[in-house]
């Protein structure tokens, strides 16, 4: 059939389940929003920054496991989705930016909003390190190749984000074309172990006095938690989880070995450390899941010996020395792992040789949750973000999905919350991008069922990044709740500095006038924006704010003022390898290398 570049696009996004086109117009993209018109499979969502597009993709993409288009025009409307795409490669999250530009007969020519000056490949070069790969299909005949390839790169093996650079001359031309349905052109199925390995794996397991399972982003990306489970109740091994692996595996499960790393437990850090074999499943060991391979501190390998089981070959061997390295998707791995098991008569003990170590799980478990009650019961007013945390926590259902960005609210939910359930936890561990929570969070309430309840958890200092697209929100009744923790800063960057170079050298991280702190009035902002919003001091406060702001049905901003000094923390001290001290400031220099034992 005959087909503009632009109808052949949008073609190709309704076969493969795509619902919603995110981004905003430009002169280079008419030709495919042209093509958008009579019909109404796939929807046009409108953002008002092309960063948020991306990020409200990735949110999307982690409840709904489909990935979202996002559309955007040449030079800064392509560049503004940069640090966006970067974050879905670090964590693996696909999603596909359709960038227009200038007709092809114009390319190189230094058309407004064109980089050339002699680099090849113009602006849309700059993505090729890190995006899957990026396509430009010369006509409208070659258009259908170029967004398969597109597809089969980001859906195939480890995923992540693509580009299809679409000239408006190829959005415009028509071809005669047969598009195929995904089947025909991607790879389907799981990568499947190697048996032999297998066997090793299985054979150290069984001889294993101390094992332990480290669960990653892996698990929840392959939908393996159930295989998971299984194996942990087989082997009565206790599962530790990275940042990216949180909500894997059941944190309330008698074998929940909860949070590993810098950020993690003093539960998760011993049993890792203690180890005999550890099984680490869907995860490339980033330094903060391992405090920065500190030894002893979360991992002890060797001589714990390493079963590491991924997807990505390079990952395996990459930073900590294997026993057994296993290539394989997680489920398939795992599912392999039991068939061989329980081939081999591996049964649960019920009481027998593993019952001292399941006592140990059990007495460092209740000792971390106690930690958490101490620092989570503090009345003080304004909140602190433990018993914000806390609050939020006992009045969420289990199912409840939050999301946080990087920093202080982030920090204290991962370390203080207990995650029941599988993607229910989402947050951008690999790039670590502030900004993210609120249009990820309008993302994961579209892709959520209806009265599932979706909180954005974030600092000021983040929300004000997009705060932007609460005009999105509002113009599409996105009924998401945002609680925004008001610290009037970034003040875990300040806390940070406070803890490495000293508290009279703290600088940059506090919104100060003069030596006051100041903030804008956040809840009325979010209100001038069509949002619900309420403002909120006390810790008595927070559950009822949250009933009410579910009950509005329509975009909700819970403002809670917190308390921007001495937060209690329950976690463990910052170590040598986060946060170099100047040379200059000896003293403190050396004292920071005494506790970090780095000498």
């Amino acid at each position: 059939m005959k087909l503009t570049g632009g109808q052949i696009v949008v073609d190709t996004l309704v076969r493969e389940g795509v619902p919603y086109l995110v981004g905003i117009p430009g002169p280079q993209t008419l030709g495919l929003l042209d093509a958008l018109l009579g019909q109404d499979r796939l929807q046009m969502l409108q953002v008002r920054h092309e960063q948020a597009a991306v990020f409200l993709a990735d949110g999307y993409y982690r409840v709904a496991g489909t990935p979202l288009a996002v559309l955007a025009s040449m030079g800064p409307s392509a560049m503004n989705t940069l640090s966006g795409v970067v974050s879905c490669a670090v964590d693996s999250v696909p999603v596909l930016v359709l960038a227009g530009s200038g007709p092809a007969e114009m390319a190189d020519r230094g058309e407004l909003q064109e980089l050339e000056r002699g680099r090849a490949g113009g602006s849309l070069a700059v993505f090729a390190p890190v995006a899957r790969g990026v396509w430009r299909p010369a006509s409208a005949a070659h258009v259908p190749r170029a967004l398969q390839s597109a597809f089969a790169g980001m859906l195939t093996g480890r995923r992540g984000p693509a580009v299809v650079d679409l000239p408006l001359d190829v959005q415009c031309e028509a071809a005669d074309v047969e598009l195929a349905f995904p089947y025909a052109y991607r790879a389907g199925g799981q990568v499947l172990p190697d048996p032999d390995l297998v066997q090793r794996a299985a054979d150290l397991l069984t001889m294993a006095h101390r094992p332990v399972i480290l669960a990653g982003g892996g698990v929840l990306a392959a939908e393996a938690w159930d295989e998971l489970q299984a194996l942990a109740e087989l082997l009565e091994a206790p599962v530790l989880t990275t940042m990216m692996g949180k909500g894997a595996f059941p944190e309330d499960h008698v074998l929940a070995g909860l949070h590993a790393g810098w950020m993690g437990s003093t539960c998760g850090n011993a049993l890792a450390r203690s180890a005999d074999v550890l099984l680490a499943v869907g995860t490339r060991f980033a330094p903060r899941s391992t405090s920065h391979y500190r030894q002893g501190v979360t991992y002890s390998i060797p001589p714990t010996r390493l079963i590491h089981l991924d997807l990505d070959p390079g990952q395996i061997g990459r930073h900590y020395p294997v026993e057994v390295g296993i290539v394989s998707d997680a489920r398939a791995g795992l599912a392999a792992l039991l068939d061989r098991l329980r081939a081999l008569g591996v049964s649960p003990s019920i009481g027998g040789a593993r019952a001292g170590y399941l006592d140990e799980v059990s007495r460092l478990r209740d000792e971390w949750l106690t930690r958490v009650r101490e620092v989570a019961t503090d009345d003080r007013r304004p909140v602190t973000v433990p018993r914000l945390v806390a609050e939020l926590r006992a009045h969420l259902r289990r199912d409840a999905i939050v999301l946080t960005s990087s920093g202080t609210t982030q920090a204290h939910w991962l370390r203080e919350a207990t995650i029941y359930e599988p993607r229910t936890n989402l947050t951008p561990g690999g790039l670590g991008a502030m900004g993210w929570t609120l249009p990820a969070a309008l993302g994961a309430r579209l892709a959520a069922a209806p009265g599932r309840q979706v909180v954005g958890l974030m600092g000021d200092g983040d929300f004000l990044m997009t705060i932007q697209e609460l005009a999105t929100a509002a113009q599409y009744d996105i009924p998401v709740v945002l609680v925004v923790a008001n610290n009037a800063g970034w003040i875990g960057l300040r806390d940070l500095q406070a803890a490495a170079y000293g508290p009279e050298r703290v600088t940059g991280a506090e919104f100060l006038k003069g030596r006051e702190p100041v903030t804008p009035d956040l809840a009325s902002l979010a209100r001038g924006f069509g949002c619900y919003s309420e403002w909120i001091t006390s810790p008595e406060e927070v559950g009822p704010a949250l009933e009410r702001a579910f009950a509005a049905r329509r975009p909700a901003v819970v403002e809670v003022m917190v308390e921007r000094d001495d937060i209690p923390s329950c976690g463990q001290e910052q170590a040598w390898c986060d946060v170099p001290v100047p040379a200059y400031l000896a003293e403190r220099r050396a004292r920071y290398e005494e506790l970090a034992g780095a000498r």
